[in-house]
């Protein structure tokens, strides 16, 4: 408490100073302002001041006759007495002063050199610097009754310096003082409690601290992470995702669309709702990204995307997929060949030497057969490795796996690669696998891989229990399934985000009872697409297209 106490009067303390500078200054600037209007009020009066003086019978009779100097001294005296000047002097045309209030001056020439133009018959206003200070003096020429210049009125005055305005002005100016550094001090005692309020009563070496550990934490992600304003200028673009992007140099403070001008995260502020899981294309990139709105209170105020390269992702996938698939099949593999060394050695021990033989002999040529024709006709190791896990499997699961003897897959559908058809053949199968179980009579899963220069099909078949129209149309949901348990629902979400992405379809023909095949169809050259009615959404959602068994 105590150190929130001295924080906000640290805070006040400068508030005020902030005040108190702002009150000097515009003190100065009032100073200035009154200074002036004193001048022009004082030059105004001056100058009635000279044109009565030289108006005056006794100054106009004085000038033009020696014998009323007198006269005209003490007419000039009174005027000065009376209007409150420093000085009026009167000249003739040869600049002679012939009344001055210092008598030894009288009868001198005068040499100002802000007189001439009055000498001209012209009347102005002027400033002269002497003995006594800077004068404000009114000139003015004396004209004879027939309108004949004769002389010339000069009529001065000391002009007041700022300490002498202060001092005149000294009892409102303190009023005006005390009031503003009053409530001065009042208003920066609460905007101090406002802006320690709107820092979470942090200090600022606290909120740079803050600043500088957001910033490590962001660049140290393994994602990427960009977050844009509600202008769509970017707040932060953090090392990982300039890294995946091929961004260089700081982009801080840049439109989103100029740095990345196929960029879907403004999509965001328009829909104000997140979007999780969703693959796309950002800068050549292929990537798994999730969007979601920032918001203040109610209002969204920018989004934030994080995001992971796609291969990484893939890799972990397949993990999920085509290695869980190994290790299985290495597990069968070993269930499947003791049971044959059983068999062996128990023919060998009853003499059977050549019935042995003969069994082994054909078991190893049934599996080079298969090896051989799928390496020939499959020209991926991991495809050919995950076919025969899946069979062996099969074997000991009493389900027959059989491979189309016309299938042929030579290259991948271009965005495509080997990770992408794991996840599709693995999971496929393991679904036709999960649909039969339970299921009493023959057990069979069919599959093809079929392709051309234009299209990559793949077929797997079962004779599983089926699926019935509700069951079909939710399918690719995100976490929808059938078997129950925790993980489940991600396999067929997984293989509609990948036909999404490779622009292809997929069809689904299936009844109760009458097993289920399942009918990929994949471009070889990929064709800028969009999102289009009955495409598998984020989140599990699935349009129409479902109703028929079909997406596309």
């Amino acid at each position: 408490m105590l150190q929130r106490l001295k924080m906000n009067w640290k805070i006040a303390i400068l508030s005020f100073g902030i005040v108190l500078f702002a009150l000097l200054i515009g003190g100065t600037i009032l100073l200035g302002g009154i200074l002036h209007l004193k001048e022009e009020e004082l030059g105004r009066r001056l100058l009635i001041t000279a044109r009565t003086a030289a108006q005056q019978p006794e100054i106009i009779a004085g000038i033009g006759r020696p014998e009323l100097r007198e006269e005209l001294q003490a007419a000039a005296e009174r005027m000065r007495i009376i209007n409150d000047v420093t000085y009026v002097v009167v000249m003739d045309m040869n600049r002679v002063r012939l009344s001055h209030p210092v008598e030894s001056k009288i009868g001198t020439v005068s040499e100002g050199a802000d007189e001439g133009p009055a000498f001209a018959e012209h009347t102005y206003v002027s400033q002269a610097r002497g003995e006594l200070g800077t004068a404000l003096r009114a000139i003015v020429p004396v004209m004879s009754g027939d309108r004949t210049q004769i002389g010339v009125v000069v009529v001065g005055r000391i002009l007041p310096t700022a300490g002498q305005v202060l001092r005149e002005l000294s009892g409102q100016a303190s009023i005006i003082v005390l009031l503003s550094l009053t409530f001065g001090l009042w208003g920066s005692w609460r905007l101090a409690t406002h802006i320690k309020k709107q820092m979470f009563q942090l200090e600022p070496a606290e909120i740079a601290r803050l600043l500088v550990e957001r910033e490590a934490t962001f660049h140290a992600m393994h994602e990427g992470v960009i977050a844009i304003d509600k202008d769509e200028r970017i707040a932060i673009f953090n090392d990982r995702a300039k890294q995946m992007l091929h961004i260089e140099g700081d982009v801080r403070g840049h439109s989103i669309r100029e740095v990345l001008p196929d960029t879907r995260l403004p999509e965001i502020l328009e829909l104000d709702a997140p979007v999780y899981n969703q693959e796309h294309v950002i800068g050549g990139q292929h990537i798994l990204s999730n969007r979601v709105p920032i918001k203040i209170g109610s209002e969204t105020v920018g989004a934030v995307a994080i995001f992971q390269d796609r291969t990484e992702v893939t890799r972990m996938a397949e993990e999920l997929t085509g290695v869980k698939a190994f290790v299985d099949a290495l597990r069968v593999h070993n269930h499947e060949y003791m049971n044959k060394l059983h068999t062996i050695g128990g023919l060998i021990q009853l003499g059977n030497k050549e019935q042995a033989l003969d069994y082994l002999f054909e078991m190893v040529e049934e599996r080079e057969e298969l090896t051989r024709f799928l390496t020939r006709r499959i020209h991926h190791d991991s495809l050919t490795g995950l076919l025969l896990g899946k069979i062996s499997r099969g074997r000991e699961l009493g389900i027959e796996v059989t491979i189309d003897r016309q299938s042929r897959l030579h290259r991948f559908p271009a965005g495509l690669d080997h990770h992408d058809f794991v996840i599709v053949l693995g999971n496929l199968i393991e679904n036709a696998f999960d649909a039969l179980e339970g299921v009493e009579g023959d057990k069979q899963v069919f599959v093809s891989l079929e392709q051309d220069d234009e299209l990559v099909s793949v077929l797997v078949e079962d004779t599983g229990r089926g699926m019935d129209e509700a069951t079909k149309e939710r399918v690719f949901e995100r976490g929808f399934t059938t078997k129950g348990g925790v993980g489940r629902g991600i396999g067929l979400h997984l293989i509609a985000s990948i036909v999404r992405k490779a622009g292809g379809s997929v069809r689904i023909d299936s009844s109760p009872g009458a097993g289920a095949t399942f009918m990929l169809t994949l471009p070889m050259r990929q064709e800028k697409q969009s999102v289009r009615k009955g495409q598998p959404q984020e989140g599990g959602d699935s349009d129409d297209g479902a109703d028929t068994g079909t997406v596309n």
